[in-house]
């Protein structure tokens, strides 16, 4: 525990003494002996887990209803809030956690994907000589190392790359990252190096080459967010915390306490958002960790408290993985209004971002079509201008809501806190705002140490240094092999369950379906291109998902990365969810529709649907017509206007294609702007006009009818003269 205060403050001045004189190579081995022996002491404090597997949430609840009184009652159930419920239950506090929606549904699920120090914050600590920023620096590449080894299974490092464009910054830069390395000390994941332009585009061919000089690759740490904030509700779980997903606090609990007199929070009144249920949960602490609705919940215990959040949006786009290496990122530092910048591979994809823009606080943030244009346009500045970057790829779009926060205590009310602020109520209830999704465990310790101190309840220290996540005890690299192996599974589909599951894949593979073919031999795909399984459904009610909407984004992170593909896998997700779940007709609907409400507003649909629309104009030339419409007439044989289901069947038929009339019915879907069931000539035109204008790209109809024309004009008839005469 000494190290972990070490890291937190007075080491700048030690370490720097002790690098001098144990040389640089024999203090980072002893610093890195020294963070081993941290681990190995947190985790010898800790019994193992109380139940092997999270108890059901219909478990949970009756534990939230029949237990008198609670130590601890966390309400959110983000990062920060699962991870102050882990820290308490691991402590010995009798812990309870209660979330209104699911787990990581807001900002926790909606970030960048990066497990990181700020390098950003790293330049204005030295720019401006700000010790604060410093130390959140500091601690925060503290926090990276301990993530990266708790859940080897959901992070790992990743190189990022700063293109350079001029020589003089090639020295500025390079000093600011090696600075960054140092900081970072034995926690530094591999050491920053500099690249030459031919070596930099080697590394990433699609960077604009045009002036550019060199580049400096530096490391920090990626993760799949959601899944990283389960896997602590989880732990949490699994070590005997009461934690339920879609309980709403409605109000707050209150005594006096009969030796001061003053008036305590003393629980919470709790509303069963699935059943309308409601319940007291007393516990003899309330933390409020609940990010953007952090002041909802302060006027809940005080009306009159004054706002403290200052919310800021931002806005992330997913592009096809084709757009950025596999395995190297792209910084940056300066965008056109001084914002910085992402360009990530995450998931076989291409993930950018961030915006930074201030907004109103809402349980359903919508990314807008100006900010999605903003991270087109500076992705356009440092591509290749052989690379065309085009509307209609953005894939998926999501916006997350960023808890800035002022400190209540601060006597300059106006300025934003750069880390996080534990604040205390007259009533005693504890609020942790602010912060970072890296630092969520130093953030739950603060909290947990705060509330033991207010409160007087008995525990000891923080445990959760080298505490492993649910599914990374025993996972390993090679893990995958043994379930393609033992359960003859798709590689592809092992290494993600692996990848996403830890030590746990093997109990999804367990409920795999038989696929009946030669191979793969179990895992049946929810959509064809990408490794989800079915059996994901059914474990992932396991892990509480209660909705639709719960396992295509957190369970599984399907409409994040790919809206249409979500879209095309709900009805057997609400098939295979009702089936588990007992759900009639009437209830998979509503799912549906609530689902896909989920994927038009919040995922990017709309914006990527008003791409095409019945209001958009034809701009094409006279000869395109002519041959578009030709194409269309191919399909529209009896001159009718529009074609149907049944005349794609035709076509496709006659040049031996089979395809079934569900994946007919969302191929005409995506382009039937009337929904009649029915492709019009003039929808045709502008979804060709669009296509031209890469407002939209990936149509399935346009490339199935270009496809079917191409075999068509293939099939001449052979003359007679030139088969010999026939028979």
């Amino acid at each position: 525990m000494a190290f972990q205060k070490a890291v937190k403050g007075t080491i700048l001045v030690g370490g720097g003494a002790l690098a001098t004189v144990l040389g640089l190579s024999q203090f980072a081995h002893y610093r890195r002996k020294q963070m081993n022996l941290a681990y190995v002491k947190a985790a010898d404090y800790i019994s193992e887990p109380v139940n092997r597997e999270p108890p059901s949430r219909e478990a949970q609840l009756l534990t939230l209803q029949n237990t008198s009184e609670f130590d601890i009652l966390v309400i959110g159930g983000g990062a920060t809030g699962s991870g102050c419920a882990l820290d308490a239950v691991t402590r010995g506090l009798k812990t309870a956690l209660v979330e209104r929606d699911d787990f990581s549904s807001g900002t926790s699920s909606r970030s960048t994907k990066l497990i990181h120090g700020g390098v950003r914050y790293l330049q204005k600590a030295i720019m401006k000589l700000d010790i604060e920023q410093y130390r959140m620096v500091k601690e925060a590449l503290h926090e990276r190392a301990n993530l990266l080894e708790i859940a080897p299974h959901l992070s790992a490092p990743l190189p990022i790359m700063l293109p350079v464009y001029k020589w003089w910054q090639l020295p500025y830069y390079w000093v600011g990252i090696k600075l960054y390395d140092l900081v970072a000390g034995s926690n530094c994941l591999k050491s920053s190096y500099v690249l030459s332009k031919s070596r930099a585009l080697e590394h990433f061919p699609m960077l604009q080459k045009d002036k550019l000089v060199g580049a400096i690759v530096y490391y920090d740490g990626q993760h799949n967010d959601a899944r990283m904030n389960l896997a602590i509700a989880l732990t949490a779980a699994r070590y005997g915390a009461a934690t339920a997903n879609y309980m709403e606090v409605v109000s707050l609990l209150k005594k006096t306490d009969p030796q001061t007199g003053k008036v305590r929070v003393s629980g919470a009144r709790c509303k069963d958002v699935l059943t309308g249920q409601e319940f007291d949960v007393r516990a003899k602490c309330v933390i409020n960790a609940t990010g953007p609705f952090t002041d909802s919940v302060r006027k809940m215990d005080d009306k009159d408290a004054a706002a403290i959040c200052q919310p800021s949006a931002g806005v992330h786009i997913v592009m096809p993985g084709y757009y950025s290496p596999e395995s190297m990122g792209l910084l940056d530092p300066a965008t056109s209004d001084g914002r910085v910048i992402f360009f990530l591979p995450w998931q076989k994809m291409t993930i950018a971002g961030t915006t930074d823009t201030p907004t109103d606080v809402t349980h359903h943030p919508i990314p807008s079509e100006e900010d999605i244009n903003f991270i087109l346009n500076e992705v356009r500045n440092y591509l290749s201008c052989d690379v065309e970057v085009r509307r209609g790829d953005v894939l998926a779009a999501w916006s997350g809501i960023r808890p800035l926060v002022t400190d209540p205590k601060s006597a300059d009310t106006q300025s934003i806190s750069r880390n996080h602020v534990v604040d205390i109520s007259e009533s005693g209830l504890i609020t942790i705002a602010g912060g970072k999704w890296t630092t969520y465990r130093s953030m739950a310790e603060d909290t947990i140490n705060a509330a033991i101190k207010t409160h007087d309840l008995k525990a000891g220290p923080s445990r959760t240094v080298g505490l492993f996540l649910q599914g990374g005890k025993d996972w390993s690299p090679t893990l995958y092999i043994r379930l393609v192996q033992d359960y003859g599974l798709e590689s592809e589909v092992a290494q993600h369950l692996a990848a996403t599951y830890g030590d746990k894949a093997f109990e999804v593979a367990k409920m795999a379906s038989v696929t009946g073919k030669r191979w793969p031999i179990v895992g049946v795909r929810l959509v064809s291109e990408f490794p989800y399984i079915e059996a994901e459904v059914k474990y992932g009610i396991k892990e509480y998902a209660c909705t639709a909407v719960d396992m295509i984004s957190r369970r599984t992170r399907l409409a994040f990365l790919n809206v249409q593909a979500a879209e095309e896998a709900l009805p057997r997700i609400v098939e295979l969810m009702g089936r588990e779940l007992n759900w009639d007709d009437y209830k998979k609907q509503e799912q549906l529709e609530t689902a896909r409400k989920f994927l038009y507003y919040e995922m990017g649909y709309k914006s990527r649907s008003e791409q095409l629309t019945d209001r958009s104009e034809i701009s094409l030339l006279p000869s395109d017509i002519d041959r578009y419409k030709k194409r269309f007439h191919k399909f529209d044989a009896d001159q009718k206007g529009f074609i149907t289901i049944v005349d794609v069947q035709r076509v496709l038929e006659s040049i031996n294609v089979q395809m079934d009339e569900n994946t007919l019915h969302e191929i005409l879907n995506e382009v039937d702007l009337n929904k009649n069931g029915q492709v019009e000539l003039n929808e045709f035109l502008q979804l060709m006009s669009a296509i031209q204008k890469g407002r939209v790209s990936g149509s399935r109809l346009a490339i199935l009818m270009k496809t079917a024309e191409e075999n068509l004009d293939r099939r001449v008839p052979i003359p007679v003269d030139r088969s010999c005469g026939g028979l």
